[in-house]
C-alpha cells in the first residue's frame, strides 16, 4: 500500500568506520606483495590498481547513500513538506550535496594520482604516490563526519515514519489536544494509539486502517493544533498542518463540548476559523465529542449557537454529528458518513475529469433506423417448410433427438434414435490386430 518505503535505506557508517571499510576491502581484494625485481610497468600497474580500487569502493558507498535518500523534488508534496518540517529542507540538501561533492573530489584525486603513478620511475616513488592518494581520499571522507552523522539520524527517523499512502481513501482527524481523536481512532481501527488525560500525548502522525463497503480505508491521527499564528507553531503541530494541506481526504474536526480538554468551545471555534482555508476541496465533518459527559441537548444555548455558527460558516458541504467514545454512541455513524462523503466526492471528481471524456470518445452507440415503411417478416426457405410439413423437422422443442447420447430410463426409444449397442461399436485397429495374430502378423 505505501507509495514510499523508507525502511529499505541502508545504514550509514560514521566517517572513521567508512574509512576502515574502504581500506580493509582494498587490502583484501587487491594483490599485497610487490618485489623490487619487478619491471617498472608491473610496479606501476600494481599501485594504480590499488588507487583505482579504493576510488571505486568509495564511489560505490557514497552513490548508495545518495540513491537511497529520496529527492524532495521528486516525491509527493506531502512527504516533501513533511521532510522539510522534520529535518529542514536546506540542511537535508546541504548534507547530500556535500556527499556528492566528496564523491567528485575522490574521483578527481584518483584520476590525478593515477596519472602521476603512470610516470613513476621507481618502486619507492610509486609507493609514495599511492600512500598520498589513499591519504587524500581518507581526508575527504573524514571531513564528511557531520554530514554522515546527520544523514544517519535522518535515516533512523524516516524508517519510523508511518506507511502512509497519499493517494488512497483517507479519513483525517484534527482539532485541539485531548479532544478525543486518538480514542476515536482506536475505536474504528486496529491501531493502538496511546491515550492519556494530558495534552500532546500524540506527537506524530499515526496511521490505522478500517474496512467499509469492502474497501480498505486509511485513518490518520494527527497531533493537536493550538490556536496561534503559523510562524509560532512547533514541529509537532506542523505535521498536522502538512497533512491537512496536502492530503485529499475526509476531515473530522473534533469539538469537545464538555470542555474537559482544557479549552473552551469559543477557543475551539476560533481554531476552526483559523485553519478553515486548509479544509478547501475536502469533505468536512464537525464532530461534537464527549456527549456522555455533556449531552448536546442540555448544552447552553450560547454554546450551541457558537457551534452552529461555526458549522454554517463552513458551508453546505459541512456535516455536523455528535458522538461519544466512552459510550460508543454515534461512533459508527461518524465513520460511515465520513466514508460515504469521500466516496461520493471521488466518484464525482472522476466523472467530471478528463479521463471519462477520453473513454467516451472511444465509445460508439448505434441506433438502427428503418430505411422504409415496409414490414419484413421472418423468411423461411421453401425446402424447410416442406420438411416441416412432412414431419422431418419437428416443431416440438421438448421432442429432441438423443442420437449420440447415452440412453436413460426416461428416454422413449423412437425410430429416429439410434442406440448403439456394444456389438455394433466400431473396433479399433489395436483390437483387430490382437484378434488376427498380434503385432507383426496383421497390419491394417
Amino acid at each position: 500500500m505505501p507509495v514510499y518505503n523508507f525502511k529499505k535505506m541502508g545504514a550509514i557508517p560514521a566517517s572513521t568506520d567508512l574509512i576502515d571499510i574502504v581500506l580493509t576491502r582494498t587490502q583484501r581484494k587487491t594483490p599485497t606483495v610487490v618485489h623490487p625485481g619487478y619491471k617498472i610497468n608491473r610496479i606501476r600497474s600494481f599501485y594504480m590498481r590499488k588507487i583505482k580500487f579504493t576510488q571505486q569502493t568509495i564511489s560505490e558507498r557514497l552513490t548508495a547513500i545518495l540513491t537511497d535518500f529520496p529527492r524532495l523534488n521528486d516525491i509527493h508534496p506531502f512527504y516533501s513538506d513533511l521532510c522539510n518540517t522534520l529535518y529542514d529542507r536546506d540542511h537535508y540538501k546541504l548534507a547530500l550535496g556535500q556527499i556528492n561533492t566528496a564523491r567528485s573530489l575522490v574521483d578527481s584525486i584518483a584520476r590525478d594520482m593515477i596519472r602521476m603513478v603512470k610516470y613513476g620511475d621507481s618502486l619507492y616513488r610509486c609507493k609514495c604516490l599511492k600512500r598520498a592518494a589513499l591519504g587524500r581520499m581518507c581526508t575527504v571522507l573524514k571531513r564528511q563526519k557531520a554530514s554522515l552523522a546527520y544523514l544517519e539520524e535522518v535515516r533512523k527517523h524516516m524508517s519510523r515514519l508511518p506507511a502512509l499512502d497519499p493517494n488512497t481513501r483517507t479519513i483525517l482527524m484534527c482539532g485541539l489536544p485531548n479532544v478525543g481523536k486518538s480514542s476515536f481512532m482506536n475505536k474504528i481501527t486496529r491501531a493502538n494509539v496511546d491515550v492519556q488525560p494530558y495534552a500532546f500525548t500524540t506527537k506524530s502522525l499515526f496511521v490505522g486502517h478500517t474496512d467499509y463497503r469492502y474497501l480498505r480505508w486509511q485513518v490518520i491521527d494527527t497531533p493537536g493544533i493550538l490556536d496561534h499564528p503559523l510562524e509560532e507553531r512547533n514541529t509537532i503541530e506542523m505535521q498536522a498542518i502538512t497533512a491537512l494541506a496536502h492530503l485529499t481526504c475526509s476531515v473530522l474536526y473534533f469539538v469537545d463540548i464538555s470542555e474537559n480538554c482544557g479549552y473552551t468551545i469559543e477557543q475551539q471555534c476560533s481554531l476552526f476559523r483559523s485553519i478553515r482555508p486548509l479544509f478547501a476541496n475536502k469533505q468536512l465533518i464537525v464532530v461534537a465529542n464527549k456527549i456522555d459527559a455533556q449531552p448536546w441537548e442540555t448544552l447552553s444555548a450560547e454554546k450551541k449557537a457558537m457551534v452552529e455558527a461555526m458549522v454554517n460558516e463552513a458551508g453546505e458541504s459541512c456535516t455536523f454529528l455528535t458522538m461519544s467514545n466512552t459510550s460508543e454512541e454515534g461512533v459508527s455513524k461518524v465513520k460511515n458518513v465520513a466514508c460515504d462523503k469521500l466516496l461520493a466526492a471521488r466518484v464525482e471528481s472522476r466523472v467530471s475529469g478528463k479521463k471519462v471524456e477520453g473513454v467516451m470518445n472511444r465509445l460508439q452507440v448505434f441506433h438502427p433506423t428503418a430505411r422504409d415503411h415496409h414490414t419484413r417478416e421472418a423468411f423461411i426457405p421453401d425446402t424447410v417448410k416442406q420438411k416441416i410439413d412432412n414431419g422431418i423437422y419437428k416443431k416440438d422443442e421438448n421432442d429432441k433427438s438423443r442420437t449420440g447420447y447415452a440412453p436413460t430410463k426416461d428416454d422413449a426409444v423412437n425410430d429416429d434414435d439410434q442406440i448403439m449397442e456394444d456389438n455394433e461399436m466400431k473396433k479399433t485397429a489395436r483390437e483387430m490386430m490382437w484378434e488376427n495374430g498380434g503385432p507383426g502378423v496383421w497390419a491394417p
